[in-house]
């Protein structure tokens, strides 16, 4: 079967908010630190760029913040006067 657009199977990369990613590097650096003698390199590598990758993220984040207009939110689409279609729910 297709995944639908959107769905959590579509092989898209998962968007984390900025207190998930320090959550996600707090946990890889304790992971790394746990790692055994004879664990392999490739994947105590694999770790370490992880922890690199979200360093750089979370170091440009306030960047990207910035940049933005302050208390300019997305626009929302306008909808006029076009009614809203019944929830369907089920018991």
């Amino acid at each position: 079967m297709r995944a639908f657009r959107g769905q959590m199977s579509d092989n898209q990369p998962i968007r984390r908010s900025l207190p998930e990613k320090q959550k996600q590097l707090r946990d890889l650096k304790e992971t790394l630190a746990a790692m055994k003698s004879h664990t392999s390199p490739a994947l105590k590598e694999s770790v370490r760029k992880r922890i690199a990758q979200l360093e750089a993220e979370l170091t440009a984040a306030p960047v990207l913040k910035s940049n933005r207009p302050s208390g300019a939110a997305r626009p929302r689409q306008e909808r006029g006067n076009v009614p809203r279609r019944p929830t369907i729910r089920s018991l």
